[in-house]
């Protein structure tokens, strides 16, 4: 019995933002409605903001065109943030030393589904 596909997913690796500061945002949209989903990415005051709302609007375009789901009916289903590649720079001190410096990435996953009737 072949169970039919009612979420589609949308990843953005390797973002230059620290993924601690990502989930922040994140944790904001996760169970929500897509569209309520994205008037809150629209006015959170935050780096990552513009970021999320992008992946959820590719997670939208993909249920839309892949799967066939109506956006009226979406809604995040889950959305996580993992650590991606750190890059290690290092700047100079005081007396000729050096202090590493960790540019952290991050890459975002949001999957969005459609609402179950009955």
């Amino acid at each position: 019995m072949a169970e039919q596909v009612t979420s589609a997913t949308a990843t953005a690796k390797t973002v230059r933002i620290a993924a601690r500061k990502v989930r922040l945002v994140v944790d904001l949209i996760r169970g929500k409605n897509v569209a309520e989903a994205a008037a809150i990415l629209d006015f959170t005051p935050r780096g990552a903001s513009p970021v999320v709302s992008k992946v959820l609007k590719s997670a939208v375009a993909n249920a839309e065109n892949n799967f066939d789901l109506d956006s009226e009916n979406l809604f995040v289903s889950d959305a996580y943030v993992n650590e991606g590649p750190t890059l290690k720079r290092f700047r100079p001190r005081a007396k000729g030393s050096a202090s590493p410096i960790n540019k952290r990435t991050s890459h975002i996953t949001i999957v969005v589904s459609e609402k179950e009737e009955g």
